[in-house]
């Protein structure tokens, strides 16, 4: 087992993006009043995710959709979103193909956890801007399991306004 997954290349990774940059179709209210039944499902949704009247009473002054909304989870503005597919050996999943380099010699992953830091709320109307991924940190720790190691990245999701709508920090652990 090495002492370090973490190569020079590799850190030279820290700061740069990668993946594309989406747009998503503009979000109508009937996209947010869906997403709201589904995820409070059996539950009734909150007034404020379908009640017109009730919502303009409220400290935003009308629907927004619900802070984990995904309006890329059907369409982009170019069409249907199809999620790419994988093939390989589980190492080449990290960030570092999308750059041509040498992925660390891991065996397994797994999904260290997503972090989000919300800004304004999506409302009826909002194109959403998901901005291109980039690599945030490398970090590693010994476990049970062997060296493991932790790569962060980071994505924001802005609107048509240029207003922050979210920040996500991502954690994929391979070891």
């Amino acid at each position: 087992m090495p002492d370090t997954w973490i190569t020079d290349d590799m850190r030279a990774l820290i700061g740069r993006e990668f993946g594309e940059e989406q747009v998503s179709a503009p979000i109508s209210l009937s996209d947010i009043k869906k997403w709201a039944i589904a995820i409070y499902y059996p539950e009734l949704p909150p007034r404020l995710f379908w009640d017109e009247a009730y919502a303009a009473t409220t400290v935003h002054g009308g629907i927004v959709a619900p802070e984990e909304f995904n309006p890329f989870a059907w369409f982009t503005a170019e069409g249907p979103r199809i999620a790419p597919s994988f093939e390989g050996p589980i190492r080449d999943a990290g960030p570092e193909r999308a750059f041509g380099v040498a992925p660390p010699e891991t065996n397994f992953i797994l999904n260290g956890g997503i972090e989000v830091t919300y800004g304004v709320r999506m409302r009826p109307g909002d194109v959403i801007t998901s901005s291109r991924s980039k690599v945030v940190e490398y970090k590693e720790r010994q476990s049970r399991l062997g060296l493991m190691l932790m790569t962060t990245t980071e994505t924001t999701w802005t609107n048509q306004n240029a207003e922050m709508v979210k920040i996500t920090r991502g954690t994929l652990i391979r070891y």
